[in-house]
């Protein structure tokens, strides 16, 4: 490893955060998107001198690019790349800065992050919640479906095939159905403290209400992912995402009065709560 790639990556290990979407509206949704979704996109609206730059965040781009501009201007900036960064906010400021500076068509030479580039707080207004869409593939990759050579169509033909069917809940945020080979799942990302949400769980899974449907759904662990965790039901294959609208708003509800509820754990809840802990899975 050279010098430079050495002092690269202890920059971005000193520039951990725990939680670097923390403060936005939708930072359930762009830990979903960063790390459970295969395929998603949403738009940003950028203010100042870029305010009329068409910018949609999408969860990868081919050869797991941080970016690139379209021959129209339209800039594409991916959450899952090969780059790792101990600040993911930062990170995606910066691939999308880069992109805004280079002409239609150009691909950035650098997405690396500086002393002074911002965090995406910074760059948007934190308090607007985006609009995600879900795909049941990457059509959003190709700027002129038309014009596509045969090469390109087979590259996203196989790109496709690989990514599984995934829908977003829509009565809770952060929640997303997902069809992986013989299996179903619901991962949701939640915004609550760790510690706390666990708690929540270990009362709820001893008084038997942590599973979504009385019937359908098991409770299986929790991944772990900036700072957040992101809670896991297999589901039966026979239960369709519409199926657990109702059944997530309902948990939502049970878990807002378990997490009020400030009464020291009982044993049970005690070993309940240690057992979620040994079962946690973490991403980043």
């Amino acid at each position: 490893m050279s010098k430079a790639s050495r002092e690269r990556r202890a920059a971005e290990r000193a520039s951990f955060v725990q939680r670097p979407f923390e403060g936005m509206a939708s930072e359930c949704d762009l830990v979903a998107m960063r790390e459970l979704v295969p395929a998603a996109t949403t738009k940003l609206t950028l203010s100042g001198e870029h305010a009329d730059r068409n910018v949609t965040l999408v969860t990868v781009l081919p050869l797991a690019l941080p970016c690139l501009t379209r021959s129209s201007g339209d800039v594409l900036v991916a959450l899952q790349t090969q780059f790792p960064a101990g600040d993911a906010s930062r990170q995606t400021a910066a691939a999308l800065l880069a992109a805004l500076a280079i002409d239609p068509g150009a691909t950035p030479v650098s997405v690396a992050i500086e002393p002074g580039t911002p965090k995406l707080q910074e760059i948007l207004d934190p308090a607007t919640a985006l609009e995600v869409t879900v795909h049941d593939g990457f059509a959003f990759w190709v700027e002129n479906p038309n014009e596509m050579t045969p090469e390109i169509e087979a590259s996203l033909e196989q790109a496709n095939a690989a990514a599984p069917p995934c829908t977003r809940l829509t009565s809770v945020e952060g929640a997303y159905w997902t069809h992986e080979r013989d299996k179903a799942w619901l991962r949701w990302v939640m915004p609550h403290d760790e510690h706390a949400l666990l708690k929540a769980f270990a009362r709820l899974h001893v008084a038997k209400s942590d599973n979504l449907l009385a019937e359908g759904t098991r409770y299986v662990g929790a991944f772990r992912a900036h700072g957040l965790l992101a809670p896991v039901w297999e589901v039966d294959l026979d239960k369709s995402p519409d199926d657990l609208e109702d059944a997530a708003k309902a948990m939502n509800e049970r878990i807002g009065d378990a997490l009020a509820n400030d009464t020291p754990l009982t044993a049970d809840e005690r070993r309940a709560r240690d057992g979620f802990v040994g079962r946690q899975v973490t991403i980043r």
